[in-house]
């Protein structure tokens, strides 16, 4: 997994170190053309401005036609021709006519203008702007950036994507392998539950030995449904928190107290129960665990908040960093010695993508303790 991950790494970067190269090469290339067009152009207003001197002082005998031919082959450049005040005496490639002299203004301002000498205090202005085909070429490079950023995006997005489905794979063959291992000696030992009570009727463990066979099986129940679509039923969410403080109550030490607050009344909400009590048996057994053998406390608060249902499970453990708040629902992600770290990651899992609801850290205070708060959407149906 690490290999692959170092692998999915070095992959983006890669990609992105490809995009700023090309991106700059792009930018830079762009950048000498346009810098030579722009010079090309000036050239050309030049000759352009120096035309129209020409035509102004010929006399009646010279030939303009090369200098007129000249002055009509521009129809790209914008350009408007004024006089000292500013007036605008001419102009060409310019389609909004109205505005020609704001246009011409914010040229003069820009300084692109090309001064022609009449008189002594008198002369004549030609301001150009860019051609559409300069300003396209200045903007070029910053879609092409947009298109390859964009193209980087794609692609990592599309190596987690493939990343995600292959580890979701991997998880789901897991937990059904070990359903499927768990299967044989279950039976096994339900068989011989049966022999000891043929033989030992009135021992006193023989209950506690089939309530803990009767676990085996749902655990395996539970890794089956892994990776398919559980059937969710109405279920009266007091039930299920029922069932989880009675059998954590049962496996956790007497300093630990559990206790569930309910409304006076069933709080209906439509959920696979047996999946759900292992959400809230991950969220204790966490909490046991925050505590460290400390004496504490853990309660379950079913709350009504119009066609929401939550269950917030709060506990006076050590609480959580904010550094590692973020991490807490990654695969692998663990602040213990021992463990594989899936736990939050299944609940987040069974919570969200199955019931379509919502899990998340309310609230966590180091030394305080840590509220989980589980929001669902409530059901119009009765319980089952």
């Amino acid at each position: 997994m690490k290999q692959w991950t170092d692998r999915i790494r070095q992959v983006k970067i890669l990609l992105v170190a490809a995009a700023v190269v090309i991106a700059g090469a792009s930018l830079l290339v762009s950048h000498q053309l346009v810098s030579k067009l722009k010079q090309e152009e000036r050239t050309k207003m030049d000759l352009w401005a120096k035309a129209m001197n020409f035509v102004q002082e010929a006399d009646g005998n010279t030939d303009l036609s090369l200098a007129l031919a000249f002055i009509e082959s521009n129809t790209t450049i914008p350009v408007a021709v004024t006089d000292a005040a500013g007036n605008v005496l001419e102009y060409r490639n310019i389609s909004d006519t109205a505005g020609v002299d704001a246009y011409a203004r914010r040229m003069r301002q820009a300084g692109d203008t090309i001064r022609i000498p009449l008189g002594e205090n008198d002369y004549q202005l030609v301001c150009y702007d860019e051609s559409t085909l300069l300003k396209q070429l200045t903007q070029y490079p910053y879609w092409q950036l947009g298109v390859v950023m964009l193209f980087v995006v794609v692609a990592i997005f599309a190596l987690l994507s493939s990343k995600r489905a292959e580890q979701n794979k991997v998880w789901v063959g897991l937990s059904k392998e070990t359903a499927h291992q768990l299967g044989t000696p279950i039976s096994s030992l339900m068989a011989w539950t049966e022999i000891l009570k043929e033989n030992y009727p009135d021992d006193e463990l023989l209950p506690e030995m089939e309530k803990d066979v009767r676990r085996l099986e749902r655990i395996a129940e539970r890794f089956s449904k892994i990776g398919s679509r559980p059937e969710p039923v109405d279920t009266p969410m007091q039930e299920v928190l029922d069932h989880v403080i009675s059998y954590m109550d049962r496996r956790t030490s007497q300093h630990v107290s559990i206790k569930g607050h309910y409304p006076g009344h069933p709080v209906v909400v439509k959920i696979n129960a047996s999946l759900f009590e292992w959400v809230f048996e991950n969220l204790c057994k966490n909490a046991v665990d925050a505590m460290e053998g400390q004496p504490g406390k853990i309660d379950l608060w079913l709350l009504e908040e119009g066609d929401t249902v939550a269950v917030e499970v709060v506990d006076t453990g050590r609480g959580i960093r904010k550094k590692n708040l973020r991490n807490v629902f990654r695969p692998g992600f663990t602040t213990k010695k021992r463990g594989w770290g899936l736990g939050l990651s299944l609940a987040k899992r069974i919570v969200e993508e199955y019931h379509h609801g919502h899990i998340y850290v309310k609230q966590s205070e180091v030394g305080r303790g840590t509220t989980f708060r589980i929001e669902l959407e409530r059901s119009s149906g009765q319980p089952m």
